[in-house]
């Protein structure tokens, strides 16, 4: 099977994403890279969701770790009468699916599919674990193929040698407008916004830009008017965890400010992803609300006194008017005109 990991960043690879192999999951610790290149082993399915749940993995990493996790569970049933493996991959379905509120249906999709294809490999009497970690590759390759097109997509929209904000890390779009930016032979430069607590955007998008050779600068989360209000910055991009069917973003928490400020300052913003049907406003999504002490830490390390309280919302939600562009799979839409998405005949992507 080819794969489509090609000339990617050492964070897009495979199996520096999440991995199954003799009974146990390996995943690419985020919360430590690049400082350290350390991997979570994980022994049990549920060790597995924990690691979702604590963001050892996030972005698009999480879709690769369930269809591994759910190789895994299926290892982990394998004395088991055929009724109680059935149970025990459904159980581990929906614990994958229930791991993180905001994506749940996303996750479902995937742990489903896998469920399914444990199902029928029972009634035929096959190995399901080859068959489930077969099927996460092929996954892989179609949602590194699918954001393809959308890497394309937004290059297109990126001045020659002009600057791009971007906010957390999109995983995939950013290995894929690297690969297309070096394919066309087009310059930019990149500003990341830190976004803490986790600071995916100073450890993981600056690092995948700086890996490839792009001219790239991290800005703490509270400096993004200063460089807008200089000039500084061309393009706002940001992937998104559900694009609504009107064309509106839940992402990162810290994306409603800067898409705010990009407004102030007439830049454009410039939402990356495949639209949530089903998803048809903001109301339809519910943030996740992360342990509060977490908001008080940075690099694992507590900053604050005895008794200060922390807030923390994983996501926050920016509505279709302050949202320029959204770049997808099938093109390029108006928010205001993301009906046209939906009329095109649906493609499987996770």
């Amino acid at each position: 099977m080819n794969r489509q990991d090609y000339d990617m960043p050492f964070l897009l690879r495979y199996e520096n994403v999440a991995w199954y192999e003799d009974g146990q999951v390996k995943i690419l610790d985020r919360r430590v890279y690049p400082r350290e290149k350390r991997f979570v082993i994980c022994k049990s399915y549920k060790e597995v969701v924990n690691a979702i749940k604590n963001l050892v993995t996030q972005s698009a990493g999480p879709y690769t770790a369930i269809g591994m996790g759910m190789a895994l569970a299926a290892f982990e049933s394998k004395d088991l009468d055929k009724e109680e493996r059935i149970k025990y991959l459904e159980q581990a379905a929906y614990d994958f699916k229930h791991s993180r509120v905001t994506t749940s249906a996303r996750y479902g999709k995937v742990s489903n599919r896998a469920l399914n294809i444990f199902k029928e490999a029972l009634e035929n009497e096959e190995d399901p674990i080859p068959l489930i970690i077969e099927d996460t590759i092929k996954s892989l390759n179609r949602r590194y193929e699918t954001m393809q097109k959308v890497g394309d997509n937004l290059l297109e929209l990126i001045p020659e040698n002009g600057t791009v904000l971007t906010q957390c890390y999109g995983e995939t779009i950013i290995g894929t407008l690297i690969r297309a930016s070096k394919r066309e032979g087009k310059n930019f430069k990149v500003i990341c916004a830190e976004t803490r607590p986790f600071q995916q955007g100073a450890r993981l998008t600056a690092s995948c830009f700086a890996e490839e050779g792009f001219d790239t600068t991290v800005i703490t989360d509270n400096m993004v008017a200063d460089v807008f209000s200089k000039g500084m910055v061309d393009v706002f991009t940001s992937a998104a965890d559900t694009i609504t069917e009107d064309g509106s973003v839940t992402n990162k928490v810290g994306t409603l400010q800067i898409a705010q400020l990009a407004n102030i300052y007439g830049l454009p913003y410039y939402v990356t992803g495949i639209p949530d049907k089903g998803k048809k406003t903001l109301d339809d999504v519910k943030v996740e609300m992360r342990d509060p002490e977490e908001a008080l830490k940075l690099g694992g390390q507590k900053q604050t006194q005895v008794g200060v309280k922390g807030y923390y919302p994983s996501f926050d939600k920016t509505p279709s008017k302050l949202v320029g562009k959204v770049v997808t799979d099938k093109g390029i839409y108006e928010p205001e005109k993301m009906k046209e998405y939906f009329e095109e005949e649906e493609s499987e992507f996770y």
